[in-house]
């Protein structure tokens, strides 16, 4: 068993040279099994305060813990990367944040809420980024597809789960359509 500053040592680098948020379980691939979930939480949140002061910041996400730019740097940043990411259209967007605050739904619940068809484009735009996918089907006629947000999704926003999305404005909630469909 190392010693806890090469075990922090050790965790830290791996967080540095990961691409994508690492996991306990990822951790623990790195030591053969051999440390618990206490001890690996205890030393990532020892990490994440020795880092609060810095540029960057070891922050938990849906799928694991990785280091970001803290946001005031990234007007800078940006600046060396004049990609801009995709825009999306106000359709997109409005499935999405029916997908992410009523999952899971189908088309036929997301064209009830918005009013309007959903066009195929705007849920392929957003199964290609992987912020949605189809997590099952509905038990009526036609059994059609039901879709709910990804951990992508939520690590792309900073998020660990949905119950951190902010809460919507009184005139902007609607109904759980789900309720009466779930009913047995």
């Amino acid at each position: 068993m190392m010693d806890l500053h090469k075990l922090r040592s050790t965790l830290e680098a791996a967080l540095l040279a990961a691409q994508e948020p690492l996991s306990l379980a990822d951790f623990k691939k790195m030591f053969d099994d051999e440390l618990g979930d206490d001890l690996l939480r205890k030393c990532l949140e020892e990490l994440q305060a020795a880092w609060r002061d810095r540029p960057a910041e070891l922050v938990r996400l849906a799928s694991g813990w990785r280091f970001r730019t803290r946001a005031e740097y990234m007007p800078h940043l940006e600046r060396l990367s004049p990609e801009r990411p995709p825009k999306y259209s106000r359709a997109v967007l409005e499935t999405l944040a029916i997908i992410a605050y009523h999952h899971p739904v189908t088309r036929g619940d997301i064209e009830e809420i918005r009013g309007v068809t959903v066009n195929t484009n705007a849920i392929r735009a957003l199964e290609e980024r992987g912020w949605i996918d189809v997590v099952g089907h509905r038990e009526t006629p036609g059994r059609p597809a039901l879709y709910a947000t990804t951990r992508k999704f939520l690590d792309d926003l900073g998020l660990r789960d949905s119950s951190e999305l902010p809460m919507l404005e009184p005139a902007v909630i609607r109904p759980n359509l789900l309720e009466s469909a779930d009913a047995p």
